[in-house]
C-alpha cells in the first residue's frame, strides 16, 4: 500500500459491494469487484449499477469510466496486485434461523487459493454480517488452508461491518455514525488506511465485538420501530395521536434518545418503571390490545434476576456448598438512594435467603432507622429481617463470603472487596474499575 492508494478486490456486487466498490473508488482507490453473476459483472463494466440506489448511476459511471474500477468473474484475475480484499457477499437467514454463511465460506476458500499463488502481503476485511466468532473459527482456518499462510504475519483479518441503508446507501457510506475495526493493529491499521477520507469516529475492538455491533444496532432498530407501534396501537384505542406523544419523546436527549439505560447490568426496579409498565399492560387488556415487547420487558426483567440467582447457588454448589455465604454491596435499585422499592437486588436478597444462604447485606445509602412509608412497608413485607443481616461496613459484610455481589459504586465497597478477594465477585456494576476487574473470581454479570 502507497501513497494512500490501496488496491481492492471486492466480493459480492449486491447493494452492499457495488455502492462500497463505487465510492471507494471514487475517493481514490483502484477496486476490482468479484461476483459469480455475469450479469452483474456486465452492467459494472457498463457503468449501470446492478442495484438501484440514489446518486448511485452517475458515481458509477464516472469511476468505471476512469478506470478506478471495475468488475470480474475471475478472483484468480483480480487478485494479482491486490493489497486488500473486502468481502461483501450475503449472508442470509437459513431456514432454522441461522445465518447461512456458505457465500462467505466459499469466498475465504478462493481468497486463501488465489493468495497461495503470491507472496504479496495481503488483509482481508469482512464487511457482511456474521454472528459472533465467525471470522475466527470459519474465515481464518479457511484462509490459512487455503493459501499456506498463518494470520499475523504477512496475512491480516479484520471485522469491519457497515451501516449503509437501502435508499440511502451512498449518503451513508460517506456519513457513517462511525467505523467500527476487529482485528489486530496490523489489519487496524489497514482499514484505517482503507477509509481514511471519512469523518468519523473510530473505534477498533475485539474481533468478536465488531461482530456483535452490527447485530445490536439492527435489534435496536427493529426494537424502535416495534416499541412505536405497539404504544400507537395502544394509544388509538385510547383517544390519543401517538404521533404527539412521540414528537415530544424524541426531544428528550437526556434518557430517551441517549446512552442513557443503554449499558450492560443488572435489573430495573424503583418505584416508576415496573409500575408504569404494569399500568399500560392493564390498560391494554383492558381494550383487547396485546402488546407483546412491552409484555417481553417485565418477563425479561424477571428471568435476568432469576438467572444471577442461579449463578450465585452454583457457584456455591460448585464449591461443595460448605460456605454458603454471600455479601450483597448494595441493595437499592440504583447508586445514590435509598429507594428499596421494587428493587432488583431485594428480590435476589429474598430469593437467595429463601434458598438457605448466609446472605450480608451492605448499603453505604441505606439506614433502616431512616426509611419509612411505602419504602419502610416494602421492604418489611420483603425483607422483614432486615436489620438482622443488614451490616454497616462493607467489610463486614466481606468477611468469610464465598460470593460478593457488588452493585454500589462506592469507593469505600470497592476497596473493601478488592481487600477481601472473595472466590467470585459478580459484578453488577460494570464500571468498578480495573483492580476488582482483575480479581481471580472476577465475573460481570452480563460480560
Amino acid at each position: 500500500m502507497r501513497g494512500g492508494l490501496v488496491n481492492v478486490t471486492l466480493f459480492g456486487l449486491g447493494y452492499v459491494g457495488t455502492v462500497t466498490a463505487t465510492c471507494l473508488a471514487a475517493r481514490g482507490h483502484r477496486v476490482v469487484g468479484v461476483d459469480t453473476d455475469p450479469g452483474k459483472v456486465a452492467a459494472v463494466n457498463a457503468g449501470r449499477p446492478p442495484v438501484i440506489e440514489p446518486g448511485l448511476d452517475e458515481l458509477l459511471a464516472e469511476v468505471v469510466g476512469s478506470g478506478a474500477l471495475r468488475a470480474t468473474e475471475s478472483v484468480r484475475d483480480s487478485m494479482q496486485s491486490s493489497d486488500l480484499s473486502l468481502v461483501c457477499v450475503g449472508t442470509p437467514s437459513a431456514a432454522n434461523g441461522s445465518t447461512d454463511l456458505v457465500q462467505v465460506s466459499r469466498v475465504s476458500s478462493e481468497i486463501g487459493a488465489a493468495l497461495a499463488a503470491t507472496k504479496r502481503p495481503h488483509t482481508v476485511v469482512i464487511r457482511s454480517t456474521v454472528p459472533p466468532g465467525t471470522v475466527d473459527a470459519v474465515i481464518v482456518p479457511l484462509l490459512e488452508a487455503g493459501s499456506g499462510r498463518t494470520v499475523g504475519t504477512d496475512l491480516h483479518v479484520a471485522m469491519c461491518p457497515e451501516f449503509l441503508r437501502e435508499g440511502s446507501s451512498v449518503t451513508d457510506f460517506f456519513g457513517p455514525p462511525f467505523l467500527i475495526i476487529g482485528g489486530s493493529t496490523a489489519a487496524a491499521a489497514a482499514v484505517r488506511e482503507l477509509f481514511g477520507f471519512l469523518d468519523c469516529s473510530v473505534h477498533v475492538v475485539e474481533t468478536r465485538s465488531a461482530e456483535s455491533v452490527k447485530y445490536a444496532c439492527n435489534a435496536f432498530h427493529a426494537l424502535k420501530v416495534s416499541f412505536a407501534n405497539e404504544l400507537s396501537r395502544l394509544y388509538r384505542m385510547l383517544d390519543v395521536d401517538a404521533r404527539q406523544v412521540m414528537d415530544v419523546f424524541v426531544q428528550d436527549r437526556q434518557l430517551n434518545i441517549s446512552p442513557a439505560y443503554l449499558r450492560p447490568g443488572f435489573a430495573f426496579g424503583g418505584s416508576c418503571l415496573p409500575k408504569d409498565l404494569r399500568s399500560l399492560l392493564y390498560l391494554a387488556r383492558m381494550n383487547s390490545v396485546d402488546l407483546p415487547v412491552l409484555e417481553a420487558s417485565l418477563a425479561s426483567n424477571e428471568m435476568l434476576i432469576r438467572e444471577v440467582a442461579d449463578r450465585i447457588l452454583l457457584a456455591v454448589d460448585e464449591s461443595g456448598g460448605h460456605n454458603r455465604r454471600v455479601a450483597m454491596l448494595g441493595l437499592s435499585f440504583k447508586h445514590n438512594t435509598d429507594d428499596l422499592r421494587e428493587s432488583p437486588n431485594v428480590a435476589l436478597a429474598e430469593i437467595l435467603i429463601g434458598k438457605g444462604l448466609d446472605v450480608r447485606i451492605h448499603d453505604p445509602v441505606v439506614n433502616p432507622a431512616q426509611l419509612s412509608g411505602a419504602n419502610l412497608r416494602y421492604v418489611q413485607a420483603r425483607l422483614p429481617h432486615l436489620h438482622k443481616v443488614l451490616h454497616d461496613d462493607a467489610a463486614d459484610a466481606l468477611d468469610g463470603a464465598h460470593v460478593a455481589v457488588v452493585s454500589s459504586a462506592s469507593r469505600d465497597v470497592v476497596d473493601a472487596a478488592v481487600a477481601a478477594k472473595p472466590p467470585v465477585v459478580l459484578d453488577f456494576n460494570g464500571r468498578l474499575g480495573t483492580p476488582i476487574e482483575t480479581l481471580d473470581g472476577y465475573e460481570g454479570v452480563g460480560w
